[in-house]
Protein backbone atom coordinates (compact mmCIF):
# COMPACT_ATOMS: atom_id res chain seq x y z
CA UNK A 1 0.00 0.00 0.00
CA UNK A 2 1.47 3.35 -1.04
CA UNK A 3 2.14 5.95 1.65
CA UNK A 4 0.14 9.17 1.68
CA UNK A 5 2.10 12.19 0.42
CA UNK A 6 3.79 14.20 3.21
CA UNK A 7 2.35 17.64 3.98
CA UNK A 8 3.87 20.99 4.89
CA UNK A 9 2.55 20.50 8.42
CA UNK A 10 4.35 17.16 8.81
CA UNK A 11 7.62 18.67 7.54
CA UNK A 12 7.20 21.59 9.96
CA UNK A 13 6.58 19.26 12.90
CA UNK A 14 9.60 17.10 12.07
CA UNK A 15 11.87 20.13 11.66
CA UNK A 16 10.48 21.84 14.76
CA UNK A 17 9.54 25.01 12.88
CA UNK A 18 6.36 26.76 11.77
CA UNK A 19 4.47 25.93 8.59
CA UNK A 20 5.23 29.49 7.41
CA UNK A 21 8.97 28.81 7.71
CA UNK A 22 8.66 25.64 5.62
CA UNK A 23 6.66 27.55 3.03
CA UNK A 24 9.29 30.32 2.88
CA UNK A 25 12.11 27.80 2.43
CA UNK A 26 10.48 26.30 -0.65
CA UNK A 27 8.84 29.41 -2.10
CA UNK A 28 11.67 31.87 -1.53
CA UNK A 29 9.15 34.57 -0.63
CA UNK A 30 11.02 35.48 2.58
CA UNK A 31 14.62 34.81 3.65
CA UNK A 32 15.26 31.96 6.10
CA UNK A 33 18.48 31.59 8.10
CA UNK A 34 20.80 28.74 7.14
CA UNK A 35 20.23 26.63 10.28
CA UNK A 36 16.46 26.57 9.87
CA UNK A 37 16.77 26.00 6.12
CA UNK A 38 18.97 22.94 6.71
CA UNK A 39 16.48 21.52 9.27
CA UNK A 40 13.57 21.97 6.86
CA UNK A 41 15.43 20.48 3.90
CA UNK A 42 16.54 17.47 5.96
CA UNK A 43 12.99 16.92 7.27
CA UNK A 44 11.63 17.15 3.71
CA UNK A 45 14.20 14.62 2.55
CA UNK A 46 13.38 12.22 5.41
CA UNK A 47 9.67 12.42 4.58
CA UNK A 48 10.20 12.33 0.77
CA UNK A 49 8.28 15.60 0.64
CA UNK A 50 7.57 17.09 -2.78
CA UNK A 51 6.14 20.54 -3.50
CA UNK A 52 2.74 20.43 -5.18
CA UNK A 53 3.42 23.00 -7.90
CA UNK A 54 -0.07 22.75 -9.37
CA UNK A 55 -1.74 23.49 -6.03
CA UNK A 56 0.69 26.32 -5.36
CA UNK A 57 -0.09 27.85 -8.73
CA UNK A 58 -3.84 27.67 -8.17
CA UNK A 59 -3.49 29.33 -4.78
CA UNK A 60 -1.16 32.15 -5.85
CA UNK A 61 -2.51 32.71 -9.36
CA UNK A 62 0.90 32.22 -10.96
CA UNK A 63 3.68 29.65 -11.01
CA UNK A 64 7.13 30.30 -9.60
CA UNK A 65 8.46 28.95 -12.86
CA UNK A 66 10.62 30.68 -15.44
CA UNK A 67 10.96 29.49 -19.03
CA UNK A 68 14.32 29.61 -20.82
CA UNK A 69 14.45 29.11 -24.59
CA UNK A 70 17.74 28.64 -26.49
CA UNK A 71 18.52 27.67 -30.09
CA UNK A 72 20.77 24.68 -29.39
CA UNK A 73 21.68 22.63 -26.30
CA UNK A 74 24.77 21.31 -28.09
CA UNK A 75 26.27 24.80 -27.98
CA UNK A 76 28.37 25.31 -24.83
CA UNK A 77 27.53 29.01 -24.67
CA UNK A 78 23.81 28.30 -24.28
CA UNK A 79 24.25 25.48 -21.75
CA UNK A 80 26.58 27.70 -19.71
CA UNK A 81 23.99 30.47 -19.80
CA UNK A 82 21.23 28.09 -18.66
CA UNK A 83 23.38 26.70 -15.85
CA UNK A 84 24.03 30.14 -14.41
CA UNK A 85 20.39 31.20 -14.68
CA UNK A 86 19.28 28.00 -12.92
CA UNK A 87 21.56 28.73 -9.96
CA UNK A 88 20.16 32.26 -9.53
CA UNK A 89 16.57 31.13 -10.07
CA UNK A 90 16.85 28.37 -7.47
CA UNK A 91 18.30 30.82 -4.95
CA UNK A 92 15.27 33.09 -5.51
CA UNK A 93 12.76 30.26 -5.23
CA UNK A 94 12.01 29.63 -8.91
CA UNK A 95 12.09 26.48 -11.01
CA UNK A 96 13.42 26.69 -14.56
CA UNK A 97 11.95 24.93 -17.59
CA UNK A 98 14.33 24.75 -20.56
CA UNK A 99 13.44 24.32 -24.22
CA UNK A 100 15.57 24.19 -27.36
CA UNK A 101 14.40 25.28 -30.80
CA UNK A 102 17.16 23.35 -32.62
CA UNK A 103 17.67 26.48 -34.73
CA UNK A 104 14.29 25.85 -36.37
CA UNK A 105 11.76 28.70 -36.38
CA UNK A 106 8.73 26.41 -36.67
CA UNK A 107 9.93 24.25 -33.78
CA UNK A 108 10.69 27.44 -31.86
CA UNK A 109 7.02 28.47 -32.02
CA UNK A 110 5.93 25.02 -30.83
CA UNK A 111 8.40 24.99 -27.91
CA UNK A 112 7.32 28.47 -26.87
CA UNK A 113 3.67 27.42 -26.83
CA UNK A 114 4.64 24.57 -24.52
CA UNK A 115 6.58 26.90 -22.21
CA UNK A 116 3.71 29.38 -22.12
CA UNK A 117 1.35 26.54 -21.21
CA UNK A 118 3.06 26.42 -17.82
CA UNK A 119 1.93 30.01 -17.19
CA UNK A 120 5.47 31.03 -16.26
CA UNK A 121 6.28 34.11 -14.23
CA UNK A 122 8.69 35.15 -16.98
CA UNK A 123 10.69 34.12 -20.03
CA UNK A 124 14.36 34.46 -20.95
CA UNK A 125 14.74 33.74 -24.66
CA UNK A 126 17.53 33.47 -27.20
CA UNK A 127 15.66 33.54 -30.54
CA UNK A 128 17.01 31.39 -33.36
CA UNK A 129 16.78 34.37 -35.75
CA UNK A 130 16.77 38.17 -35.69
CA UNK A 131 12.98 38.16 -35.37
CA UNK A 132 11.15 37.76 -32.07
CA UNK A 133 9.01 34.60 -32.38
CA UNK A 134 5.33 35.37 -32.96
CA UNK A 135 4.21 33.39 -29.91
CA UNK A 136 6.50 35.47 -27.70
CA UNK A 137 5.78 38.79 -29.45
CA UNK A 138 2.11 38.38 -28.51
CA UNK A 139 3.11 38.05 -24.84
CA UNK A 140 5.59 40.94 -24.66
CA UNK A 141 3.99 43.73 -22.67
CA UNK A 142 2.21 41.61 -20.09
CA UNK A 143 4.58 38.65 -19.63
CA UNK A 144 8.01 39.63 -18.20
CA UNK A 145 10.47 38.87 -20.99
CA UNK A 146 14.21 39.30 -21.50
CA UNK A 147 15.86 38.63 -24.87
CA UNK A 148 19.51 37.55 -24.94
CA UNK A 149 22.27 37.28 -27.54
CA UNK A 150 20.59 36.88 -30.95
CA UNK A 151 18.66 40.12 -30.96
CA UNK A 152 18.94 43.61 -32.39
CA UNK A 153 18.73 45.77 -29.23
CA UNK A 154 17.50 48.92 -30.98
CA UNK A 155 14.42 47.19 -32.43
CA UNK A 156 13.47 44.92 -29.54
CA UNK A 157 10.19 45.44 -27.69
CA UNK A 158 11.60 43.87 -24.51
CA UNK A 159 14.72 44.18 -22.33
CA UNK A 160 17.82 42.84 -24.07
CA UNK A 161 21.25 41.64 -22.95
CA UNK A 162 23.89 41.36 -25.68
CA UNK A 163 27.58 41.89 -26.30
CA UNK A 164 29.14 44.50 -28.57
CA UNK A 165 29.56 42.10 -31.49
CA UNK A 166 31.03 44.73 -33.82
CA UNK A 167 33.73 45.50 -31.27
CA UNK A 168 34.44 41.78 -30.77
CA UNK A 169 35.12 41.38 -34.50
CA UNK A 170 37.17 44.55 -34.52
CA UNK A 171 39.36 43.39 -31.60
CA UNK A 172 40.21 40.10 -33.33
CA UNK A 173 40.77 41.69 -36.75
CA UNK A 174 43.06 44.39 -35.37
CA UNK A 175 45.12 41.87 -33.41
CA UNK A 176 45.66 39.63 -36.43
CA UNK A 177 46.75 42.54 -38.62
CA UNK A 178 49.11 43.79 -35.92
CA UNK A 179 50.58 40.27 -35.83
CA UNK A 180 51.33 40.58 -39.55
CA UNK A 181 48.38 38.68 -41.04
CA UNK A 182 46.64 39.83 -44.20
CA UNK A 183 45.12 36.60 -45.58
CA UNK A 184 42.37 36.09 -43.00
CA UNK A 185 39.29 33.83 -43.02
CA UNK A 186 36.23 34.46 -40.82
CA UNK A 187 34.59 31.15 -39.87
CA UNK A 188 30.96 32.15 -39.27
CA UNK A 189 27.99 29.99 -38.30
CA UNK A 190 25.02 31.65 -40.03
CA UNK A 191 25.43 34.99 -41.78
CA UNK A 192 21.71 35.73 -41.45
CA UNK A 193 22.01 36.09 -37.65
CA UNK A 194 22.58 39.65 -36.39
CA UNK A 195 25.45 38.97 -33.90
CA UNK A 196 27.39 37.02 -36.52
CA UNK A 197 26.88 39.70 -39.16
CA UNK A 198 28.14 42.30 -36.69
CA UNK A 199 31.26 40.27 -35.86
CA UNK A 200 31.96 39.90 -39.58
CA UNK A 201 31.34 43.61 -40.11
CA UNK A 202 33.65 44.59 -37.25
CA UNK A 203 36.52 42.37 -38.39
CA UNK A 204 36.09 43.35 -42.05
CA UNK A 205 35.97 47.06 -41.25
CA UNK A 206 39.20 47.14 -39.24
CA UNK A 207 41.16 44.89 -41.62
CA UNK A 208 40.09 47.00 -44.60
CA UNK A 209 41.00 50.17 -42.75
CA UNK A 210 44.45 48.92 -41.71
CA UNK A 211 45.67 47.11 -44.83
CA UNK A 212 43.15 47.79 -47.58
CA UNK A 213 42.06 44.15 -47.84
CA UNK A 214 38.99 42.25 -46.69
CA UNK A 215 38.85 38.88 -44.94
CA UNK A 216 36.84 36.04 -46.47
CA UNK A 217 33.70 34.97 -44.55
CA UNK A 218 32.56 31.34 -44.73
CA UNK A 219 29.28 30.04 -43.23
CA UNK A 220 29.87 26.70 -41.48
CA UNK A 221 26.50 26.28 -39.74
CA UNK A 222 25.82 25.43 -36.10
CA UNK A 223 26.93 21.79 -36.12
CA UNK A 224 30.64 21.24 -35.48
CA UNK A 225 30.97 18.01 -37.48
CA UNK A 226 29.14 19.38 -40.51
CA UNK A 227 31.09 22.63 -40.18
CA UNK A 228 34.37 20.72 -40.23
CA UNK A 229 33.35 19.06 -43.51
CA UNK A 230 32.42 22.41 -45.07
CA UNK A 231 35.69 24.01 -44.00
CA UNK A 232 37.77 21.05 -45.15
CA UNK A 233 36.02 21.22 -48.52
CA UNK A 234 36.84 24.95 -48.73
CA UNK A 235 40.51 24.34 -47.84
CA UNK A 236 40.84 21.81 -50.66
CA UNK A 237 39.90 24.49 -53.19
CA UNK A 238 41.68 27.56 -51.82
CA UNK A 239 45.18 28.54 -50.70
CA UNK A 240 45.77 28.08 -46.99
CA UNK A 241 45.05 31.36 -45.15
CA UNK A 242 47.58 32.65 -42.64
CA UNK A 243 44.89 33.12 -39.96
CA UNK A 244 41.32 32.10 -39.10
CA UNK A 245 38.98 33.92 -36.74
CA UNK A 246 36.18 31.55 -35.66
CA UNK A 247 33.10 33.54 -34.68
CA UNK A 248 31.46 31.00 -32.33
CA UNK A 249 32.67 28.17 -30.10
CA UNK A 250 31.03 25.68 -32.49
CA UNK A 251 32.86 27.06 -35.54
CA UNK A 252 36.06 27.06 -33.45
CA UNK A 253 35.64 23.31 -33.00
CA UNK A 254 34.79 22.89 -36.68
CA UNK A 255 37.95 24.72 -37.80
CA UNK A 256 40.18 22.81 -35.37
CA UNK A 257 38.71 19.50 -36.52
CA UNK A 258 39.21 20.27 -40.22
CA UNK A 259 42.81 21.43 -39.69
CA UNK A 260 43.64 18.38 -37.54
CA UNK A 261 42.30 15.98 -40.17
CA UNK A 262 44.50 17.62 -42.79
CA UNK A 263 47.49 17.67 -40.42
CA UNK A 264 47.81 21.44 -40.59
CA UNK A 265 49.83 22.75 -37.67
CA UNK A 266 48.68 25.58 -35.39
CA UNK A 267 50.11 28.21 -35.30
CA UNK A 268 53.08 27.35 -37.57
CA UNK A 269 50.91 27.04 -40.67
CA UNK A 270 47.70 28.77 -39.57
CA UNK A 271 46.99 31.09 -36.65
CA UNK A 272 43.58 30.80 -34.95
CA UNK A 273 41.43 33.02 -32.76
CA UNK A 274 38.48 31.20 -31.20
CA UNK A 275 35.32 32.50 -29.59
CA UNK A 276 33.78 32.19 -26.07
CA UNK A 277 36.97 30.99 -24.31
CA UNK A 278 35.93 27.84 -22.47
CA UNK A 279 38.24 25.67 -20.35
CA UNK A 280 38.93 23.24 -23.19
CA UNK A 281 40.42 26.08 -25.24
CA UNK A 282 43.29 26.54 -22.80
CA UNK A 283 43.53 22.84 -21.83
CA UNK A 284 45.30 21.97 -25.07
CA UNK A 285 48.91 21.48 -26.16
CA UNK A 286 48.47 24.66 -28.19
CA UNK A 287 46.19 26.85 -26.06
CA UNK A 288 43.80 28.97 -28.09
CA UNK A 289 43.80 32.73 -28.32
CA UNK A 290 40.11 33.61 -27.95
CA UNK A 291 37.50 36.32 -27.65
CA UNK A 292 35.92 35.93 -24.21
CA UNK A 293 32.23 36.67 -23.68
CA UNK A 294 31.28 37.68 -20.10
CA UNK A 295 28.84 34.77 -19.65
CA UNK A 296 28.45 35.31 -15.90
CA UNK A 297 27.57 38.95 -16.40
CA UNK A 298 25.17 38.17 -19.27
CA UNK A 299 23.29 35.65 -17.12
CA UNK A 300 23.30 37.94 -14.07
CA UNK A 301 21.92 40.91 -16.00
CA UNK A 302 19.28 38.79 -17.73
CA UNK A 303 18.06 37.39 -14.41
CA UNK A 304 18.22 40.78 -12.69
CA UNK A 305 16.12 42.37 -15.44
CA UNK A 306 13.60 39.53 -15.36
CA UNK A 307 13.32 39.77 -11.57
CA UNK A 308 12.51 43.49 -11.80
CA UNK A 309 9.83 42.87 -14.40
CA UNK A 310 8.30 40.03 -12.39
CA UNK A 311 8.13 42.39 -9.41
CA UNK A 312 6.12 44.87 -11.44
CA UNK A 313 8.65 47.21 -13.06
CA UNK A 314 6.79 48.76 -16.01
CA UNK A 315 9.50 51.11 -17.29
CA UNK A 316 10.46 51.24 -20.98
CA UNK A 317 12.51 48.31 -22.38
CA UNK A 318 16.22 48.75 -21.77
CA UNK A 319 19.19 47.33 -23.74
CA UNK A 320 22.36 46.16 -21.98
CA UNK A 321 25.43 45.84 -24.21
CA UNK A 322 28.52 44.25 -22.68
CA UNK A 323 32.14 44.21 -23.85
CA UNK A 324 34.28 41.21 -24.75
CA UNK A 325 38.02 40.76 -24.21
CA UNK A 326 40.89 39.09 -26.06
CA UNK A 327 42.72 36.27 -24.27
CA UNK A 328 46.10 35.91 -26.00
CA UNK A 329 47.66 32.43 -25.94
CA UNK A 330 49.70 30.17 -28.24
CA UNK A 331 47.49 29.67 -31.30
CA UNK A 332 48.42 32.98 -32.96
CA UNK A 333 51.87 33.54 -34.46
CA UNK A 334 53.55 36.79 -35.40
CA UNK A 335 54.64 36.75 -39.03
CA UNK A 336 58.13 37.92 -39.95
CA UNK A 337 56.95 40.75 -42.19
CA UNK A 338 53.74 42.56 -41.17
CA UNK A 339 51.67 44.15 -43.96
CA UNK A 340 53.61 47.34 -44.83
CA UNK A 341 50.53 49.33 -45.90
CA UNK A 342 48.78 48.65 -42.61
CA UNK A 343 51.87 49.38 -40.53
CA UNK A 344 52.38 52.73 -42.24
CA UNK A 345 48.70 53.60 -41.69
CA UNK A 346 48.97 52.84 -37.98
CA UNK A 347 52.18 54.88 -37.75
CA UNK A 348 50.57 57.84 -39.53
CA UNK A 349 47.56 57.74 -37.18
CA UNK A 350 49.84 57.62 -34.13
CA UNK A 351 51.86 60.55 -35.45
CA UNK A 352 48.74 62.63 -36.02
CA UNK A 353 47.79 62.27 -32.35
CA UNK A 354 51.20 63.05 -30.79
CA UNK A 355 53.25 66.23 -30.19
CA UNK A 356 55.72 67.35 -32.89
CA UNK A 357 58.68 66.24 -30.80
CA UNK A 358 57.41 62.67 -30.76
CA UNK A 359 56.20 62.55 -34.36
CA UNK A 360 59.71 61.88 -35.62
CA UNK A 361 59.98 58.55 -33.79
CA UNK A 362 58.00 56.43 -36.30
CA UNK A 363 60.49 57.37 -39.03
CA UNK A 364 63.04 55.11 -37.31
CA UNK A 365 60.80 52.02 -37.73
CA UNK A 366 62.11 49.71 -40.47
Amino acid sequence: MSRKRATLKEVAERAGVSIATVSNVFSGRKPVNDDLREKVEQAAKDLSFQIDRAASQLKSGKARVVGVLVPDLDDTFFTSLISRIEVMALKDGYDVIVASSRDDRQLEESRLQTLLGWRPSGIIAVPCSDTIPAALAREVGHLPTVLVDRVIPQSAAADTVTIDNFEAGEIAGRYLVEMGHSDIVLAASHLDIAPIRERVRGATSIVREMIGREPVAIALGSNAERGAEIFAHWLERHPLPSAVFALTNVTTLAVLTALARQRIDIPDQVSIIGFDDYTWMSARKTALTAIRQPVDEIAHLAWERLQKRMRGDASAPSPSILNTSLQVRDSTRRLVSPPVEGLLKVVEEQAADTPDKVKERPNRIH
